[in-house]
């Protein structure tokens, strides 16, 4: 099996990264392991132990730990299983699967079978939000609601419109100035105020030791979207050069007439939820 990181060292330094940021977070939690028929995968369990019960899905070529750093709003309210996706950056098994078939939904699938839950309400992010709506369109009947924020696989936008990520990498790779490295992450900020420092440092981290995915989960056909029925958040930014609101909340409207809508105005991919829409996930998940 090829390994996702570089080399040895790199694993290290991803793996080092993960745990410096759990301890920042300051949250007790228990390390699970669940058994897939893709291989083992590590979730985080954590939060309101008396809370419901959510699963949590990070972005893609990132950490949960990182993840549950921005999700940090949901601990008080849910019981948090938060999962390291397999053949990403973390401690699950290096297994890529496909982002062009449905395999990240029967992975899912797998997950909560293994928590040993028949449903679970579900949030999931860029990445981590198209996982999510493979498992919505391969059995939608184990998901019992689900938060969809800045999603793949609704409505991807085309290839060329993230081009202008390509160049400042490669200059990167070859030059590992930082002025490249904030060229390349700037078109999914729009601004560098929005660049935090947990994102740049996990970011670089991933790009220095991962071999980085740039494919997204595919997106899904209307008749797959449409299977599910249960109640859905999709929470979708203006300015996302990866997954465009005006695309990806049109698309929402017409295959989930159930969905509740929200546009993230004047942002990019990566953003901050101002307290009001924090609180809008939070009203949703627990009606």
């Amino acid at each position: 099996m090829k390994s996702i990181y570089r080399n040895e060292q790199s694993k290290k330094a991803v793996l080092e990264l993960y745990d410096r940021q759990m301890k920042e977070l300051n949250v007790p939690y228990n390390d699970l392991i669940v058994d897939t028929s893709f291989g083992k995968t590590h979730v985080i369990e954590c939060g309101n132990l008396m809370g419901e019960s959510l699963l949590v899905f990070h972005g893609g070529n990132a950490t949960t730990a990182y993840n549950l750093k921005y999700c940090e709003f949901l601990l008080n309210y849910f019981h948090i299983y938060a999962v390291d996706t397999i053949g990403h950056p973390g401690k699950s098994a290096e297994v890529s699967l496909s982002p062009r078939n449905q395999d990240y939904g029967k992975w899912v699938v797998d997950v909560i079978r293994g928590l040993g839950f028949n449903e679970m309400a579900c949030f999931g992010g860029s990445f981590g939000a198209g996982i999510l709506v493979k498992a919505m369109c391969v059995a939608p009947e184990v998901i019992k609601r689900s938060v969809l924020l800045v999603p793949s696989a609704i409505q991807n936008a085309p290839t060329y419109k993230s081009i202008n990520m390509a160049f400042p990498m490669l200059m990167y790779w070859l030059t590992h100035k930082e002025k490249w490295f904030v060229k390349c992450i700037l078109p999914m900020a729009i601004t560098e105020s929005n660049l935090t420092d947990d994102i740049l440092t996990t970011a670089r981290c991933s790009i220095d030791n991962a071999k980085i995915k740039s494919v997204m989960p595919k997106n899904e056909s209307n008749k797959n979207l449409c299977k599910y029925k249960n109640p859905v958040l999709v929470m979708a930014a203006e300015k996302d050069c990866l997954f465009p609101a005006k695309g990806v909340l049109l698309k929402a409207k017409k295959v989930w007439t159930q969905s509740e809508r929200y546009l993230l105005k004047d942002r990019g991919h990566i953003n901050e939820l101002t307290n009001e829409e924090k609180k809008m996930i939070i009203s949703f998940l627990t009606e």
